[in-house]
């Protein structure tokens, strides 16, 4: 029971969170449903709510696409998930997490220490291929398109807009890329499943919130997630190098 509570709790946050952000489900749910499932599970799972969360999101958002900025991103994706993959396969998950949570806290200072950038069509691919390896290798492509959405100050809605468009496309090549290479199971399938209807009351609370905030808080809600999420990383990671 303890730990069915603790998966609603985590789904619903997160779910909260994308609604209201375009981000936050990754971020904020694949490092806790590590601690409930194994590796593979805890990434599938992730990528089957965060394609059903999009895909329930999108129609009513999809005139705030920036399509040049998803068009770029999404190339650089499609780069960046078969190195992403070999890294799953070849190299050690606790150092690939030590190592996004220490760079995720140092971006984050420079942003808060008002470190702004100015978009490149280059730079959108290249962050676009950042965060399809990071989806194929530890199931979060958001931090790298959070830090480069906030620096360029990109309005609020075509933030969630995009994002959630570019997650759908990339998350269904990731998901088809783990069930071809590494398989499936029905825990997965089913826990995805259960966790339908919190997804549903996670996005209505979220639709509620983002109309709500404004971009000054919306900036100070990023930040606080991506430091968070860097801490969780960067301690989750010591302790199993420790163990």
């Amino acid at each position: 029971m303890e730990t069915i509570f603790i998966f609603i709790c985590i789904i619903l946050v997160a779910t909260i969170l994308q609604a209201s952000t375009g981000f936050g489900f990754s971020i904020m749910a694949t490092p806790f449903l590590l601690m409930l499932f194994l590796p593979q599970e805890a990434i599938q799972i992730n990528i089957i709510l965060s394609l059903i969360i999009s895909t329930i999101l999108i129609w009513r958002i999809r005139k705030d696409i920036d399509k040049m900025l998803l068009k770029r991103i999404s190339l650089g994706s499609i780069v960046g998930i078969p190195f992403g993959f070999i890294i799953f396969m070849l190299s050690n998950i606790t150092v690939i997490k030590l190592v996004v949570g220490v760079l995720l806290l140092l971006l984050t200072l420079l942003l808060i220490c008002n470190f702004k950038m100015k978009a490149t069509p280059m730079r959108d691919f290249i962050v676009g291929g950042v965060s399809g390896a990071l989806t194929t290798s530890i199931g979060m492509p958001g931090p790298p398109l959070l830090l480069y959405f906030t620096g360029t100050n990109i309005k609020k809605e075509h933030l969630r807009a995009t994002t959630l468009a570019f997650f759908l496309f990339i998350f269904c090549i990731s998901l088809l890329t783990q069930i071809l290479f590494t398989g499936t199971s029905i825990l997965i399938w089913q826990s995805s499943l259960y966790a339908i209807p919190i997804v549903c009351i996670g996005l209505y609370i979220g639709q509620i919130i983002f109309k709500r905030i404004n971009q000054q808080i919306f900036r100070l809600f990023t930040y606080i997630l991506l430091i968070c999420t860097g801490m969780f990383l960067l301690i989750e990671s010591i302790k199993s190098l420790l163990q």
